[in-house]
């Protein structure tokens, strides 16, 4: 039975050398890559990207990063394409056929076909003098030393530096169409991360309730205010100005000084220059000015008016912690 250490180690042995292996890629850029790059980018279609076995897994995954980042890209499996889904192809699409060692049966048979289409072909693959390679337009070589299989079998190193070499691809692109962080939440507005980049403080703080006090309040109407609104806290206003915010924790540090409360106002317990934020704001970077602070709630404002409050709890309901 291997050891814990025999197995760490083969672990360790594994990422080294598919980090070596990915490192040397980029030794093997060449002009291609940058053309083909510029094809992809001024392409009036979509791209088209195809594989079979594992390097259709790995075309799978470049194709919905590509999708998700502002190149609209659809993936074919080479061995259908040749069943009829090579219908899938259009006149303007740029096809991307990924390939180990750019010699397999269904490579062959699938090449020809596309190039007598006309559509132009980028290859993937880690053989520069394969047929895939000598047949299309743009090579870019993911040549490996060694898979990490000990048999030198199992794609592993080889399906890495593929990898790689898409996210290039899909990162360049990103670069050359300016996509930005609003462009990246128009394409992922579900999840957590959705959230972070689309969510505004309006978003969350509407949906509470509103606690507000004026600066003459008596103190048991202010325990009343907070009980009731429920939020922990209450925004001191004068004419929809927030001028103060008291908190639960200033209720107990007025009751730990004084046994006689009653004649006190919510000027005496508040807090001055609270912490507040415009409800145009990001929630993340409501999320981040609470966390700076130390605080669970935030007073929102909108065109300098009191509008309401935003609770860590909304966040965290939300995904955003």
């Amino acid at each position: 039975m291997n050891s814990k250490q025999s197995i760490l180690d083969t672990a360790k042995k594994t990422i080294d050398l598919e980090r070596d292996a990915i490192a040397n890629l980029s030794a093997l850029l060449t002009d291609d890559f940058a053309e083909a790059v510029s094809l992809m980018y001024e392409s009036k279609g979509r791209i088209i990207i195809t594989g079979i076995g594992k390097s259709a897994i790995i075309a799978n995954k470049i194709v919905a990063t590509l999708n998700s980042t502002g190149t609209p890209a659809v993936f074919m499996h080479a061995a259908d394409a040749i069943h009829g889904d090579l219908g899938l192809i259009l006149e303007d699409d740029v096809v991307i056929c990924i390939s180990k060692s750019g010699n397999t049966p269904e490579i062959k048979v699938l090449v020809p076909l596309i190039k007598n289409a006309h559509n132009k072909m980028i290859a993937i693959t880690g053989n520069d003098q394969s047929f895939l390679a000598q047949q299309s337009d743009y090579v870019l070589n993911t040549f490996v030393e060694q898979e990490a299989c000990p048999n030198n079998l199992a794609p592993t190193t080889s399906t890495t530096a593929q990898l790689v070499m898409g996210d290039a691809l899909a990162v360049c692109l990103l670069e050359l169409r300016g996509f930005s962080s609003k462009d990246f939440a128009k394409y992922h507005p579900g999840g957590a991360l959705g959230k972070r980049l689309y969510l505004r403080v309006s978003d969350l703080s509407s949906l509470n309730q509103k606690p507000a006090v004026e600066l003459t309040t008596s103190a048991k109407e202010v325990i009343v205010e907070i009980s009731e609104k429920m939020l922990g806290v209450t925004a001191v206003v004068d004419q929809d100005k927030i001028v103060g915010i008291i908190t639960d924790g200033d209720l107990r540090r007025m009751l730990s000084k004084s046994n006689e409360f009653i004649h006190l106002t919510a000027k005496d317990i508040m807090s001055e220059n609270p912490k507040r934020i415009d409800e145009n704001a990001m929630a993340i970077d409501a999320m981040e000015l609470m966390e700076a602070n130390g605080i669970s709630q935030l007073l929102v404002e909108k065109d300098g008016n009191y509008a309401g409050v935003i609770h860590i709890h909304d966040l965290i309901k939300e995904g955003i912690i």
